[in-house]
């Protein structure tokens, strides 16, 4: 992720302007050529996601255009001007790319950073989810930086479909879209339904979204990782997430099931005992709880005082 700010620094640009620079120069880009060397088999050749709104941008506001174009496609009904507070900060002219993550969040949806892999954008796009972009449309030495939606490509023309700017349906080359991308550090970003998953997502990093989306959301959080189970069921962090999730909603039943689950998997998850100690606890389960707290001190690790401290408190009740 792109620890700096992220703001315009010149209007959006008119729709003919934008499609002129980016579709200059033909010369080939190393992840499009590697794709045009060998096209993944299951990958079809043409998708274009019709039903994807389109909401033109106003000056400097690409930011909660392009959310708004994503929220919308996975359910949510918002709008840019109700997005504009939440992302967009007047005084860089721009968007912060955390605050598009926690915006996408705050609808109830799970916000998915994608590997920066052109492949993975058109992976995303054939399965129906439209990819938001960042780029740089200009260059480093004057950096127009521009949050874009994908939603379609043409293998035998060598072009990406985007909402872009004031444009709908704009025609991209494949290589100057890889361009343009590369000089937004190859941030891209997908708002998903809860319990949705991505067509290329990965454990670790889906288990991380969901967990950052429980700050705000626990059921939808719930949801997620009930998901990620059913694709990956002895992993560790969507065990831990589970019972996270069944704690925070007040399930102690669950979340009892879910971190013995976690530490019959992994009988090595000093995390996982504790918060299976602390659940039974809390059931009013002693002697469980002081055997499941015993195997996380046994184990250690940089939380040994919290797992010490707990210990105590369960002795001491």
């Amino acid at each position: 992720m792109i620890k700096q700010l992220i703001g315009l620094r010149a209007p959006v640009l008119t729709g003919v302007f934008v499609c002129a620079v980016l579709l200059l120069g033909g010369c080939a880009t190393p992840q499009v050529a590697m794709l045009d060397a060998r096209w993944p088999t299951e990958l079809p050749a043409q998708v274009e996601l019709a039903d994807v709104p389109f909401f033109p941008q106003e000056d400097y506001e690409c930011g909660p255009a392009a959310l708004a174009m994503v929220a919308t496609a996975a359910g949510v009904d918002v709008t840019p001007d109700a997005l504009v507070d939440q992302v967009y900060l007047p005084g860089r002219k721009g968007s912060l790319q955390p605050e598009m993550l926690a915006a996408t969040r705050r609808q109830g949806l799970l916000a998915y950073p994608l590997k920066p892999r052109v492949e993975d954008i058109l992976r995303e796009v054939a399965a129906g989810h439209p990819v938001l972009v960042f780029q740089n449309l200009a260059f480093s030495i004057y950096p127009v930086w521009h949050y874009a939606v994908v939603m379609g490509f043409d293998r035998e023309r060598h072009v990406l479909l985007l909402h872009s700017g004031r444009t709908a349906r704009m025609e991209i080359s494949m290589f100057a879209f890889e361009r343009t991308w590369a000089r937004g550090q190859y941030w891209a970003m997908l708002a998903l339904k809860p319990g949705q998953l991505p067509a290329t997502a990965e454990p670790q990093a889906y288990s991380a979204a969901a967990a950052t989306l429980e700050r705000t959301d626990a059921r939808g959080a719930q949801q997620a990782f009930a998901a990620a189970l059913q694709r990956w069921p002895d992993d560790r962090a969507a065990l831990l997430g589970a019972g996270n999730t069944a704690y925070a909603l007040g399930q102690r039943d669950a979340a009892a099931k879910a971190y013995r689950q976690a530490v019959l998997k992994h009988p090595d998850f000093a995390d996982g005992w504790n918060n299976l100690a602390q659940v039974l606890l809390e059931l009013d389960r002693r002697q469980e709880a002081s055997q499941a707290i015993a195997r996380a001190v046994a184990l250690g690790g940089e939380r040994l005082p919290a797992y010490l401290a707990l210990q105590a408190k369960i002795y001491n009740k």
